[in-house]
């Protein structure tokens, strides 16, 4: 796991760096700019001395950072067209210093120079750049922007160059991921540590490829710090993934029982049922109404199809629930919830199923999340469950505007998991682990295909089957939306995002296990 850490918490190593250290603050800064630029430049190789780049320079440190920036880049070659947005007067301290000695450095440089700004049409100076670079606000974004650098923002945005912000894209607030306006950055080189709210949300989304720079501490700071938000990373998952020994036969290889699928959506059942086969386990029921039984039989990989008594009405009913309870009873782990439909008696024998079987392995998904609606999830031991929402289902669950989960994500994901004791899956982009004890997990793969109808499904279907395997819920669940996302990714090497399928998903699993290990090894 990579660790990440909150703004203050960078704030804060600078202070170590300067108190106990005593490393001058000039010195970090001058790091940051050497440590930018190596960054850049490994980044994307093929820049050369035909690239100029402009730089935009706020009041602030991180301002200072690009006056820096801008002195190594002529150092090596670059044409340099720095756009000030203050008076030098307004400078203070490391800021001031490296504006002052780039103004002295930068006459020697033909066709570089720094432009004060005064009005949107001072952009024009930089608009012709082959690369932008955002040095405004870094972690200084706390507000909307407002006035002239709101402005800003959106003509660089319109500008078609490669764009790079120093720390954190200007207008993203750190703390919760969020901002209205924000600079769109293809790499975001961010100092001394990784921040948590570079990688979901509006952070995620403007921040591109996220690299770490340094300020010249060492990690000493960094390995006594202490993390509760990680990057999930390829090598975790390898140690994460179920075992299968020689000795190993279909029931200790994981039973699984599915209670999944209505008359209006027979695919989800489906779905879920043959991913949590083809990811690994070695027995399966799927609980289907009988009155569509035979769709669903003919589709199954390996599963035996369990047809409960519905009286033709298609949807979950109370007629069989004891031969429910026996399948729940032999199963080391259960899927609930695909399509199953959302009348009064289904949702009332769900919160029943959930309620008589509270020591088992539940991943409850869709329909069930919807039962768990209006305060009934507060009624229910959630131990050892995993709950597989995206925000609209989040927010509908916990009685709250979506919009208002989005503005602080990370803390009602806290809240819920610490409350209930459950373990909850975020699902979007990125998909987010919630831990009881309150950690989070930020997912590092997946792409815009598998925001798709029975993607989830098939989510929730892996996931089951790796509990069933083994008993590490937190193992499975972060392995199991790691390798969904990977799975999606590889896709991409011999087709666009248009093309993925749910289908495509389960017949491609285990390839990306395959590629996994090899790539590791």
């Amino acid at each position: 796991m990579i660790p990440l850490y909150s703004a203050e918490q960078i704030r804060l190593a600078d202070e170590y760096a300067i108190k106990e250290l005593k490393i001058p603050s000039s010195i970090l800064m001058e790091n940051a700019a050497i440590s930018i630029t190596e960054a850049i430049l490994q980044k994307y190789p093929y820049i050369d001395l035909s690239y100029t780049f402009g730089i935009v320079c706020g009041k602030g440190n991180n301002g200072g950072d690009g006056f820096a920036l801008a002195r190594h880049l002529l150092i090596k070659g670059f044409q340099v067209k720095v756009l000030f947005l203050g008076e030098e007067k307004q400078l203070k301290g490391d800021a001031l210093l490296n504006y002052k000695i780039l103004a002295n450095f930068i006459k020697d440089y033909k066709n570089s120079g720094i432009t004060n700004f005064r009005s949107i049409k001072d952009i024009t100076g930089i608009q012709k750049c082959e690369i932008i670079v955002d040095a405004i606000l870094g972690t200084g974004s706390i507000g909307e922007l407002k006035g002239p650098l709101n402005n800003i923002i959106n003509k660089l945005n319109s500008i078609p160059a490669l764009k790079i912000a120093v720390d954190s894209p200007t207008g993203l607030n750190l703390d919760q991921a969020i901002g209205e306006n924000i600079f769109k950055s293809d790499l975001t080189v961010t100092l001394a540590g990784l921040k948590t709210g570079l990688f979901y949300g509006k952070g995620k989304l403007n921040s591109g490829k996220v690299l770490k720079g340094s300020i010249g501490i060492g990690e000493k700071y960094f390995s006594e710090l202490s993390a509760t938000e990680y990057l999930i990373e390829p090598e975790d998952i390898v140690n994460f993934l179920p075992t299968k020994e020689d000795d190993i036969h279909k029931y200790s290889a994981g039973k699984i029982f599915v209670l999944a699928g209505s008359q209006k959506m027979p695919g989800a059942a489906i779905f879920a049922m043959n991913s949590a086969m083809t990811s690994g386990a070695g027995a399966g029921i799927l609980g289907i109404p009988k009155s569509i039984q035979h769709i669903v039989q003919s589709e199954m990989n390996s599963a035996i199809v369990s047809g409960y008594e519905d009286q033709g009405r298609g949807f979950l009913s109370s007629q069989d629930i004891d031969d429910i309870n026996e399948n729940i009873k032999w199963a080391d782990a259960i899927a609930i919830g695909p399509g199953l439909g959302r009348e009064n008696e289904t949702k009332n024998i769900v919160l029943d199923l959930l309620k008589v079987n509270s020591n088992k392995k539940f991943v409850i998904d869709a329909d069930a999340l919807f039962a768990l609606g209006n305060n009934n999830y507060k009624k229910l031991d959630l131990l050892n469950k995993v709950l597989t929402p995206h925000y609209k289902e989040f927010s509908t669950l916990i009685g709250i505007e979506l919009e208002k989960l989005k503005s602080n994500l990370l803390y009602y994901g806290k809240k819920f998991v610490l409350d209930t004791g459950s373990f909850l899956v975020l699902k979007g982009a990125p998909t987010i682990i919630f831990n009881p004890d309150g950690e989070v997990f930020i997912n590092s793969t997946g792409n815009p295909g598998l925001a798709k109808f029975g993607s989830g499904d098939v989510l929730t279907g892996i996931i089951s089957s790796f509990l069933a395997q083994q008993d590490d819920i937190e193992k499975s669940v972060i392995s199991a939306v790691y390798l969904h996302g990977l799975t999606a990714d590889l896709i991409l090497r011999n087709e666009s995002e248009f093309g993925i399928t749910p289908q495509k998903l389960i017949d491609d699993f285990s390839n990306s296990i395959k590629f996994l290990r090899k790539s590791i090894v």
